[in-house]
């Protein structure tokens, strides 16, 4: 053999050997990564039952520095959390030492202190579980339930976004009053037995109280983020204007997300795909109020989108508003561990999931079963949006790398 064909032979063995090994090296990695995948997906089903145990294996701290110490920028709580039935326990049984009014946002809401200093936002009951809530998919009370079924959802999906919920009964006569402020002390009210209060928000009126049946009132606690992580507000990129005939930009331009590519923070870093995470999230629980959204203060778009008030959520299993997952069939791109974890929840496995997880929480059964039920058509047609993408774009476009290694000190 001549030896410029030698050479030839020569270099077409190396681009083939070449090629062999990136091909091999990738899927390699995504195997491993697929495995791992898998392996969480597996733990958090083992972990899906939080008994509200009171026991705490750190004797020496309270169930409040637990909670404070487990947040990082990318994660409220961690994967591994065998104190969190303990913290659910005190938010559900603590003592009531302050409680003031929640100034803040739309809706009727209590600023407790539990005994040892927690912070925690009371939501009350407002709704019958099976109550339908008509109109707008934004419409209706804020539901206490749909915040204790979000944040299991959260723990399902993986994301760790959302602080701590968990149902709880309080004694508005004997808890409340007697450690109430004279703001929301000025607000409560007798409705035949019933003791009731409106509180102080932008849409709280005199003539539309929350009543407990007797003194008892139905409600979640959300666990307040510790202060040294301050939230920041940001403006949602596909937040909708509210206002009847004038549409948002996303909502007639379909490139939108071209130009939202080219904007800070989601220019780089993982907020857009925390934004598109969060669409998945809000379309299951068909939340379509998500106008703002938190994050933590100064971190240049690094730190997680923070899944905050969920509660308008769960009000009518009949509407699947399929504009909430804008930002992910005009984008088209999605986390690969997130497109996992949505295959691995299929075959009615979301439902019985989020059941189970919600089974020992105080005010069980949290959620109708027409909710249940709607959770799993609501995933196949997220599927079906990827899928969309995928032959359009190409998996390779659309499923995006995005594994951060989280460090809890």
């Amino acid at each position: 053999m001549k030896l410029k064909q030698r050479v030839v032979l020569l270099a077409i063995l190396l681009v083939i050997f070449i090629f062999t090994k990136v091909f091999l090296i990738d899927n390699l990695d995504t195997s491993a990564a697929h495995r791992e995948d898998q392996r969480a997906f597996q733990r958090m089903l083992a972990g899906l039952r939080v008994a509200l145990d009171p026991r705490l294996e750190h004797t020496l701290q309270s169930p409040w520095e637990i909670a404070a110490q487990w947040v990082v920028p990318r994660e409220v709580y961690p994967e591994d959390t065998p104190e969190m039935g303990a913290v659910m326990h005190a938010m559900t049984t603590k003592r009531i030492v302050k409680a003031d009014v929640g100034y803040k946002g739309t809706q009727l809401k209590a600023l407790l202190i539990l005994e040892g200093g927690q912070k925690v936002v009371f939501k009350p009951k407002r709704y019958a579980r099976d109550y339908i809530v008509e109109g707008e998919p934004y419409a209706g009370y804020d539901r206490h339930n749909a915040e204790v079924a979000a944040f299991h959802l959260d723990r399902i999906l993986g994301f760790r976004r959302a602080p701590l919920v968990v149902g709880r009964f309080v004694n508005l006569r004997t808890e409340i009053k007697p450690v109430a402020t004279e703001q929301l002390l000025g607000t409560f009210m007798t409705v035949g037995n019933n003791t009731c209060f409106y509180g102080k928000c932008y849409y709280c009126r005199e003539t539309e109280p929350a009543c407990a049946e007797g003194d008892i009132m139905e409600g979640s606690v959300t666990l307040w983020l510790p202060d040294v992580w301050p939230l920041q507000k940001h403006r949602h990129p596909w937040g909708r204007t509210y206002r009847e005939g004038k549409l948002a930009r996303w909502e007639y331009d379909e490139s939108y997300c071209d130009a939202v590519k080219k904007t800070s923070p989601y220019d780089s870093g993982p907020r857009l795909l925390d934004i598109i995470d969060t669409a998945i999230f809000d379309y299951l629980i068909g939340n379509a109020d998500r106008h703002h959204y938190e994050s933590f203060q100064d971190d240049e778009g690094a730190s997680m989108l923070i899944l905050l008030d969920n509660a308008k959520s769960f009000g009518n299993p009949a509407l699947d508003e399929r504009s909430i997952l804008a930002p992910l069939y005009q984008c088209c791109i999605i986390r690969v561990s997130t497109w996992n974890r949505l295959n691995y929840l299929k075959n009615g496995v979301l439902k019985s999931a989020l059941k189970t997880a919600m089974s020992h929480d105080p005010i069980s059964p949290v959620l109708s079963d027409p909710h249940l039920d709607v959770l799993d058509q609501r995933l196949l047609s997220i599927l079906a949006t990827v899928k969309q993408c995928t032959d359009q774009f190409g998996p390779d476009v659309v499923l995006v790398e995005d594994r951060m290694t989280l460090s809890h000190l």
